[in-house]
């Protein structure tokens, strides 16, 4: 997920952070690891025994197609849990909204230079926050300062925990009031100073795509990306508040802490996560999605090329943050390039090697436990 495990230690950190600091990723070509999948299997078996009710996965290298299951996808009837699940796969939609913005770069229908506020006219203004002094590419990158709105404490209370939850899980958000919850606090940092991950930057850039193009941000998703590759797991839901067949239950604890009774949040309204996090997907379509874009099939070079130049990221060793694509090293030297993603009682993480052959993509239906790294580790380190 994001800062790893200790994100995981409370809801608003398994959700909050979900949404916000739901990172993975990292860049070079792996050797490929033919069929030896036993440790990635081992890993996802101990995520089900560290508490998350159930895991699908599944690993393409080169031609050859992996996958595997563990636990249930339904807690109550015990049914498994399946290859072709599609699930919300929070954060990892940044990665599809930067890959729009920098084609309608490529376009020349925007610059990845111009100012917030030549798109957004006085939208990011307040307490210090000034869209005129912002650009785009600080958006994508995380560098923009703009506090992040999911850090809200009554945001929190109100869409994170138990009671705030379940009064308001089908309410509907409209962007611009997503972004005045974080104008109503100080900016992080001047733009271009610092890093830290904010929604608030990609519900800002899902609006410059809406502006720019005169259609929703999501019907441009669907023509410029997942029509194109046929992504047919692939959605981005708007308003619905279900997950299309087939797919499993996700559970969380709707808590501070990781303990407690588990609940049921399989629906819910993902306006609360817009352009930052409202995607629904499928493990298969998620490989095909990063293998397309790391081989230059949905970008020109001179996009890609801007899309993987990343910044530190402190938080998250060994780890660079390009635009809305991540870089890690893994401990056995490999780079994997992707994203991570969390929103209630889903976490899901997305990378793939810089030749786009060897690429692995995997959803946890709970949000308060499993450890995603070593399943990374092991299907790329074979540990």
């Amino acid at each position: 997920m994001s800062t790893r495990r200790t994100v995981r230690t409370t809801l608003v950190a398994a959700t909050a952070v979900a949404l916000s600091a739901a990172l993975a990723g990292p860049a070079l070509a792996a050797p490929g690891k033919g069929g030896e999948h036993g440790p990635t299997r081992q890993a996802v078996e101990a995520a089900v025994k560290d508490g998350v009710p159930g895991v699908t996965l599944t690993a393409k290298d080169g031609r050859a197609v992996w996958s595997t299951t563990a636990g249930v996808g339904d807690l109550r009837s015990g049914k498994p849990r399946s290859a072709d699940d599609r699930y919300r796969v929070g954060s990892i939609t940044k990665t599809f909204v930067a890959t729009v913005l920098l084609q309608l770069e490529a376009e020349e229908r925007l610059s990845l230079d111009d100012s917030v506020d030549e798109w957004l006219p006085g939208l990011v203004r307040g307490n210090g926050h000034d869209g005129r002094a912002i650009t785009l590419r600080q958006l994508l990158n995380h560098t923009s300062g703009i506090y992040n709105y999911t850090a809200d404490e009554t945001f929190g209370r109100t869409y994170f925990l138990k009671d705030g939850f379940f009064e308001h899980r089908y309410d509907t958000n409209a962007p611009e009031d997503l972004v005045a919850v974080a104008m109503a606090h100080k900016p992080d940092f001047a733009p271009g100073t610092s890093w830290n991950y904010s929604n608030t930057n990609y519900v800002l850039a899902g609006l410059v795509i809406e502006k720019a193009t005169g259609r929703p941000y999501g019907e441009e998703i669907r023509r410029r990306v997942i029509e194109p590759l046929d992504l047919n797991g692939t959605s981005v839901p708007g308003t619905r508040v279900g997950v299309p067949q087939p797919s499993s239950r996700a559970y969380s604890k709707l808590a501070e802490t990781a303990t407690g009774p588990t609940y049921d949040v399989t629906k819910l309204n993902p306006s609360l996560a817009y352009s930052a996090g409202e995607i629904i997907s499928d493990s298969a379509d998620l490989n095909r999605f990063y293998s397309a874009l790391l081989r230059g099939r949905l970008l020109p070079p001179k996009q890609l090329k801007e899309m993987k130049t990343t910044v530190p990221v402190g938080v998250i060793p060994n780890t660079g943050y390009g635009l809305g694509l991540m870089d890690r090293e893994l401990s056995c030297g490999v780079h994997v390039w992707g994203h991570g993603g969390g929103i209630h009682g889903s976490t899901s993480e997305a990378v793939t090697t810089a030749d786009g052959r060897h690429s692995l993509a995997f959803n946890f239906n709970g949000d308060w436990s499993g450890d995603a790294d070593a399943v990374i580790e092991a299907e790329f380190c074979g540990k």
